[in-house]
């Protein structure tokens, strides 16, 4: 088969299933299949014939794809920020919204020479590691419930270059963050209610890990535990969901938190919210 016939067929099978940007992501799957050639060069070749090794890899992963796989679990990697990372059902997919949760952090930062940093539910590992990546004195510890997140968050570490100053730590939220240590605590916290799930595309639902989406009050949890593991002046920075900015701001409004901010995301909708801890 030609890479040109190939694409069309893969474009066709994945529109079928109901993905809406099924060109581009056949165009990402042909270009894996064929040694991660540039997408580009995709169309100076369009009447070569793929190998029958590459039309394997290339089928077996648009049917991955059609069964609703996120395209990054597929990949196996995925771009944040200025880095790229392994990808795996072992914890979310690093996405967008939390590409401003880190611009937000980097600004309470910027000014320290090395500051002590807390990432609540590191998950990939892609929050600290990128601020570690753009912060060349900050001091990471990311924690995480899930041994198998943080199995991947050291994989990540360990691509990333960063190692020394990313410490990861198995640790529940439950058994509280410490006292007054850091500089600034911020997480991308679990906060789809129960009842919300079943309304998410299948991608979500169905493939990534319920224990990092799932959750009633984990939010108000981090907000509260970092009361305690904040020095005086230093910052939280939460990722939320969309529509409970106000909420949120309140929350922190009562805990005694000061210059309490919400930052949009690019559609327009709460997706940060910050305070400072009092002086």
């Amino acid at each position: 088969m030609t890479l040109g016939g190939a694409l069309a067929a893969a474009t066709a099978r994945l529109a079928e299933a109901g993905i809406e940007s099924a060109r581009l992501e056949a165009e990402l799957l042909l270009a894996r299949a064929c040694d991660d050639c540039a997408r580009a060069l995709l169309y100076a070749e369009l009447d070569r014939d793929l190998t029958p090794e590459q039309e394997a890899a290339f089928d077996a992963n648009v049917r991955r794809r059609v069964q609703r796989e996120p395209l990054a679990y597929v990949l196996g990697e995925w771009g944040f920020r200025r880095l790229t990372l392994r990808t795996d059902r072992r914890a979310l997919i690093p996405r967008p919204e939390t590409e401003i949760v880190v611009e937000r952090a980097l600004e309470h930062i910027r000014e320290q020479p090395d500051p002590d940093v807390l990432d609540v539910g590191t998950g990939t590992g892609a929050i600290a590691l990128a601020i570690a990546d753009e912060h060349a004195g900050a001091r990471i510890t990311a924690i995480d419930v899930s041994p198998d997140a943080l199995a991947l968050a050291e994989e990540n570490r360990e691509l990333t270059g960063v190692n020394g100053r990313v410490r990861l730590v198995e640790q529940d939220l439950t058994s509280g963050l410490g006292r007054a240590r850091f500089d600034l605590v911020v997480s991308n916290p679990p906060y789809v209610e129960p009842d919300e799930l079943a309304t998410l595309q299948p991608e979500v639902r169905d493939w990534e890990p319920c224990i990092a989406l799932v959750s009633r009050g984990a939010t108000e949890a981090v907000a509260r535990a970092a009361t305690e593991a904040l020095r005086p002046g230093g910052w939280l920075v939460l990722e939320t969901a969309a529509g409970t900015g106000e909420r949120i701001r309140g929350l922190l409004d009562e805990l005694g938190y000061e210059r309490v901010t919400i930052t949009p995301d690019l559609a327009g909708r709460d997706r940060v919210v910050e305070g400072k801890w009092k002086s």
